[in-house]
């Protein structure tokens, strides 16, 4: 089976950040792309469980940052406005 290079974060409860994905390195470019459906703003960042409008960063519907990465996805955070929205990954080069 091909290693998991891409995928999708929901945030269940909304004030409740959580990781990106777990148990994945990610010793390459990480692309983080806020899903297109999104009605509010998703955060993201690398407070360990603390991420919110106060520390994270924001990132409207089909918005993308792209970070220079060397670590696990399980080291960046999300949360979201509402419940059931989140972000899209892709690992740019393994």
């Amino acid at each position: 089976m091909a290693p998991t290079t891409s995928g999708q974060k929901t945030i269940g409860a909304p004030g409740t950040a959580e990781r990106l994905h777990s148990g994945l390195a990610a010793n390459c470019a990480v692309l983080v792309k806020a899903l297109p459906g999104n009605s509010g703003l998703v955060y993201l960042g690398n407070v360990n469980g603390d991420v919110s409008s106060a520390n994270g960063m924001p990132l409207a519907a089909g918005e993308v940052v792209v970070l220079d990465f060397i670590g696990d996805l399980s080291e960046l955070w999300l949360d979201a406005a509402a419940a059931g929205e989140g972000a899209a990954w892709l690992l740019l080069s393994q």
